[in-house]
C-alpha cells in the first residue's frame, strides 16, 4: 500500500514537473507577454506577494465546495433509495430530476444569487444542483440491479422489504455510491466556482474576475492553479475514503 501510494506521489511530481517545463517552454518560445500568458516563475511570485490574500479566498471556495459535496452526496443517496422502494414515486420524481439535468448551470445561478444572496447558500445550492444526479442515478443504478442469488439468499432466510433493502440491497450498491461520489468530487468545485462566478463577496472565481478586470494574469492563473489543486485534494480524499468504504472490492 505504501509502495503505490510512493509510487502515485511520484507520477504525480513528474507530471507536474513535465506540464511546467512545457507552460515555461511555451512562453518563451512564443514570447507572450505577460498580461496573455505569463510564465511559472511570474506565478510563482504572484503566489508570494499575496499568498494570504488567495488562500483567504481558496478557503471560502473550499468551505462551499465541501458543504455543497457532503449535501450533495447525502441528497442525491438519499433520493436514490426512495426512488428504488417506491415505484409510484419513482414516476413521478424522475421526469422533473432529469429536467433539471438539461437546464445550463449558468441559467440557474442568477436566479440562485438573486433568491439565496451573494452569501455561501447559493454557492453549496449550485454544487447540490451540479453534483446530486450523478450520485443519484448512479446509486440508483446499483439499487435496482442487485444480484438475484442475493435477493433469492433473503428470502431464504426470511428478511422483509425493508431488511432485505438494508442487508442486501444498500450493501451492494456501494460500489456504485462509490462511482457517483468520486464523480461529485471533481463536479462540486465547478458548482461553487460557477456560482461565485454570477455574483459573490469572495472566492477563487471572485479573484479571477477582479484580476481579469485589472490584467492581472498572474494572480487569476494563481487562483486557477489552487482551484486545480482544490479539485486533486478533493478527488484523493473521495477515493481514499470510497475505498474503505467497498474495502472487499480490490483495485486492477
Amino acid at each position: 500500500m505504501l509502495k503505490r501510494a510512493l509510487k502515485r506521489i511520484l507520477r504525480s511530481l513528474f507530471g507536474i514537473l513535465l506540464f511546467i517545463a512545457i507552460w515555461e517552454s511555451v512562453v518563451r518560445i512564443g514570447e507572450f507577454p505577460p498580461f496573455l500568458l505569463p510564465g511559472p516563475a511570474a506565478v510563482f511570485s504572484a503566489f508570494l506577494n499575496q499568498g494570504v490574500f488567495l488562500l483567504h479566498h481558496a478557503g471560502i471556495t473550499a468551505w462551499e465546495t465541501v458543504l455543497g459535496f457532503l449535501f450533495g452526496v447525502s441528497a442525491g443517496a438519499s433520493l436514490a433509495v426512495l426512488l428504488a422502494v417506491s415505484p409510484r414515486i419513482r414516476l413521478f420524481l424522475l421526469p422533473p430530476i432529469a429536467a433539471t439535468q438539461s437546464l445550463p448551470v449558468f441559467a440557474i445561478a442568477p436566479l440562485l444569487v438573486l433568491w439565496f444572496g451573494f452569501g455561501l447558500a447559493s454557492k453549496v445550492v449550485m454544487a447540490v444542483i451540479v453534483i446530486f444526479f450523478s450520485v443519484t442515478s448512479t446509486f440508483f443504478d446499483g439499487l435496482r440491479r442487485t444480484d438475484q442469488s442475493l435477493l433469492d439468499l433473503g428470502k431464504l432466510h426470511g428478511l422483509n422489504r425493508w431488511q432485505t433493502l438494508r442487508y442486501i440491497r444498500i450493501p451492494a450498491a456501494l460500489p456504485s455510491l462509490a462511482s457517483g461520489m468520486r464523480i461529485a468530487a471533481v463536479f462540486a468545485p465547478i458548482g461553487a466556482v460557477v456560482g461565485e462566478w454570477v455574483g459573490a463577496k469572495g472566492g477563487l472565481a471572485f479573484i479571477m474576475l477582479q484580476s481579469n478586470a485589472r490584467m492581472q494574469t498572474a494572480t487569476m492563473f494563481a487562483a486557477l492553479i489552487l482551484l486545480a489543486v482544490m479539485v486533486l485534494s478533493l478527488r484523493a480524499v473521495v477515493e481514499f475514503a470510497t475505498s474503505r468504504m467497498i474495502y472487499w472490492q480490490k483495485e486492477i
